[in-house]
This record gives C-alpha cells, structure tokens and sequence, in this order.
C-alpha cells in the first residue's frame, strides 16, 4: 500500500508541477506580447504577472504539501 501512495504522490505532483509550468508559460507569453504593443503600460503588465504568476505557483506548492502528507501517512 505505501507503493501505492508513493507513486500516486509522484503522479500528483508531476502532473501540478507540469500544469504549473505550462500556465506561467502561458502567462509569461501573454504578458510579454501585451508589453511589446504596450510599452507604456509595461510596469503594471509586470506587476500583475508577478501576481499571478505567484498564485500558480501557490497551487503547485499546495499540491508538493498534499504530496508529502500521503508520502508519510
């Protein structure tokens, strides 16, 4: 049963650090396309990137802690 939880915690995580990664690309090109037709509003873009940019990463860090309390259970 541990291997069982183990791998299924490895899938999980892979699987929200993989969505993690593929929204912040996402959004990072989204933001970058915005500045170049905008350059005068590009420290706003940037600074609403970053936010969002931290909630993603959020998700992905609260699935990592959902991981390891499977892992140790």
């Amino acid at each position: 049963m541990e291997n069982i939880n183990l791998g299924l915690a490895c899938l999980g995580i892979g699987i929200a650090s993989l969505g993690g990664a593929l929204g912040i690309g996402k959004l990072a090109a989204g933001a970058f396309e915005a500045m170049a037709r905008q350059p005068e509003q590009s420290n706003a873009i940037r600074g609403s990137m970053i936010i969002a940019i931290a909630f993603v990463e959020a998700s992905v860090l609260y699935s990592l802690i959902i991981a390891f309390i499977v892992i140790t259970k």
